[in-house]
């Protein structure tokens, strides 16, 4: 069975990346994984002591410093194994049975890339443990979403339980994704849904954005569905604003309009500007 899986690093994020998690577990009956990474790069396994031969005393002084790495690196691992175990007691909390706990020493996007097949959701903090620039996203994050081909949900850093959900649909294959998400997936199940289409109001667009609309009315959903022009991100924030909408669900890629956006355009704005939990799909 594939599981929901949450990325725990102890930033401000870590609660409500717990909490979200444990909600889409919940919703989706399947299991919980929380997952720590220590970062290689901050952190390595063995300190590089090449060249430093023949040094005489200064040997003595970079074993010493060795030894010390060696230790900072166990207490790291037991300071992650800390927030594991701490969050599982949350997880636990909230109602789930089965929530287990994965520590890997690596690289983030590596170490998820080796793990992506048993994921059916990826649960991420919008900012890392290192961040300090609410601004700007992570390096971290911009790499996970450059390479998982899994569902991301980005968090903000408080929980608030989603009771509605807003689609950015543009017609392509990977909004049709969306749609199907929406319809299918018990996470949605109950929530009022928009569709929002940005772009000129043609013929074409409203054939497509309302044979999206009626296909979720199949499964039972109360869908709204609306086309506006003007500039992307600010003109899906503003919609999402004023229908107090708690998720929103986009596309990561693509060559369309809405799509086209490569991390560092439309999703990075989206991301700089949420104040609520944005799911991106591949």
């Amino acid at each position: 069975m594939k599981h929901v899986l949450a990325c725990i690093d102890g930033s401000k994020s870590t609660t409500a990346v717990c909490d979200y998690a444990s909600w889409a577990a919940l919703r989706l009956e399947t299991p919980l994984t929380l997952f720590h990474v220590l970062d290689e790069s901050r952190y390595p396994t063995q300190p590089d002591m090449t060249g430093n031969i023949g040094l005489g005393s200064q040997e003595t002084l970079l074993s010493q410093l060795a030894k010390l790495d060696e230790e900072r690196n166990k207490l790291a691992l037991k300071h992650g194994q800390n927030m594991l175990e701490a969050a599982k007691r949350r997880a636990k909390q909230q109602g789930l049975s089965e929530v287990l706990l994965r520590q890997r020493h690596g690289d983030l996007a590596t170490s998820l890339l080796d793990i992506e097949s048993d994921m059916r959701l990826l649960v991420m903090g919008l900012h890392g443990v290192d961040s300090n620039d609410t601004k700007h996203i992570g390096s971290q994050l911009e790499t996970v979403i450059r390479t998982v081909q899994r569902p991301i949900l980005v968090t903000p850093p408080q929980f608030q339980r989603p009771k509605s959900v807003m689609l950015a649909f543009d017609g392509s294959d990977t909004s049709r994704k969306g749609v199907k998400l929406l319809a299918e997936s018990p996470i949605f199940k109950g929530m009022p849904i928009d569709l929002v289409m940005i772009g000129n109001d043609t013929p074409e667009a409203q054939a497509s954005i309302e044979a999206a609309a009626n296909h979720l009315r199949e499964f039972r959903h109360n869908v709204r569905f609306e086309i506006r022009p003007g500039e992307i991100e600010p003109t899906l924030h503003t919609y999402q604003q004023e229908k107090n909408i708690d998720l929103v669900v986009m596309g990561a890629y693509g060559h369309s309009r809405i799509r086209r956006f490569l991390i560092g355009s439309t999703t990075t704005k989206m991301l700089q500007n949420t104040q609520t939990p944005l799911l991106l799909l591949r």
